[in-house]
């Protein structure tokens, strides 16, 4: 899988993946105009949207009602020597009324196997390098 990463001015960066543009900026206060998510945005944002598929998912093959169905997620920073990180990410499911008590675990586990999740817990080897156009 390829990536086209482009600068189309400012802070904005953007990335070409299958056709598709994702479009990313940086606040105002860093320098950029604030016209999209950050790509730490993007990046927590694709835990709970990954998290999210496989719940929907659990809940359509068992013919089980989505209205009310979300997901809400909290990122919990740290700071030590005066550099933040993220810490924990907590995922919390809003069932919908009337949602089957006896399948509540199973929905836990069911957006534990988000594959965004699974590459931070077994973290890729990273290699960047720099040629010329």
């Amino acid at each position: 899988m390829e990536t086209k990463i482009t600068f189309p001015g400012g802070k904005r960066i953007n990335a070409e993946i299958n056709g598709q543009i994702i479009q990313t900026d940086q606040p105002v206060g860093a320098g950029g105009e604030g016209s999209a998510p950050t790509p730490f945005d993007y990046f927590l944002a694709s835990l709970g949207t990954c998290a999210g598929i496989y719940v929907l998912s659990f809940c359509q093959q068992r013919q089980i009602p989505t209205e009310g169905l979300a997901l809400n997620q909290r990122a919990e920073f740290v700071t030590a020597d005066g550099k933040s990180r993220l810490a924990k990410v907590v995922i919390e499911i809003d069932l919908p009324p009337g949602f089957p008590e006896k399948y509540q675990n199973a929905i836990v586990k069911a957006a534990e196997l988000c594959s965004v999740k699974k590459a931070i817990m077994d973290p890729p080897e990273f290699e960047i390098s720099a040629r010329m156009a």
